[in-house]
């Protein structure tokens, strides 16, 4: 990850309710979110994220400590049919997750159906927000050229979405300083930014949240404290 941009002074304490503490990986098991929701709560992060399978474990590990629960939808590569993300975000929703990091259809993208996502996005946006809670969009930067994080950027203003985020963590390469940078200048300030993807170092947290990220979603949550 690049760092060539100035790393602001920041109190060690402050980093942390950027941070959406997270663990997708394949292998996940209970004791993993359960010890997750600990740190989460010790640590005062903002979220946790966590498969679909476990919501129910965090949100109840999680009640009434203000640290919020997310969840995957179309993860990680983003192609499912509309109505199966929306029975995905629904079903967590009503599992009680306060947040759904849903991949864009790249496919769709990418073969020029740019009404199609927009129309995907809008339908998951309304949901969430029916149900007062946030959608995050992930749109895997490392597939998309300069030009094409523009043009998502405008499908995502289109669509009501809270969040765009860069990564999913599965790609090549995951959160870029110069893409964080490139979706601030072509997203309003009421669309936030969630970095994710390879975030190991407080160093390289503190740069994304100095090109404008608003989120950190990583892994490593404790050990950038």
């Amino acid at each position: 990850m690049k760092t060539n941009v100035n790393v602001p002074i920041f109190p060690e304490q402050s980093l942390a309710p950027y941070i959406d503490h997270t663990v997708l990986r394949p292998d996940t098991t209970q004791a993993m979110v359960a010890q997750l929701c600990q740190e989460a709560i010790q640590h005062r992060f903002a979220a946790v994220c966590v498969p679909p399978c476990f919501v129910r474990q965090a949100v109840a590990a999680l009640q009434d400590t203000g640290v919020k629960v997310a969840t995957v939808v179309g993860f990680p590569l983003g192609y499912q049919l509309t109505k199966v993300k929306f029975f995905e975000a629904h079903q967590a929703l009503s599992e009680g997750a306060n947040e759904i990091d849903v991949v864009m259809n790249i496919a769709a993208f990418k073969s020029g159906k740019h009404e199609e996502v927009v129309s995907e996005l809008q339908e998951l946006s309304t949901l969430c927000h029916f149900k007062s809670s946030i959608l995050k969009v992930i749109i895997e930067t490392a597939l998309l050229s300069p030009e094409e994080i523009v043009q998502v950027c405008k499908l995502c203003v289109e669509a009501e979405v809270d969040y765009v985020k860069t990564s999913t963590g599965f790609a090549a390469t995951g959160a870029q300083i110069e893409d964080v940078v490139l979706m601030r200048a072509n997203l309003p300030k009421h669309i936030k930014i969630k970095a994710s993807g390879g975030i190991k170092t407080k160093e390289a947290a503190l740069a994304l949240v100095n090109a404008g990220a608003d989120r950190i979603g990583t892994s490593s949550g404790v050990s950038l404290l």
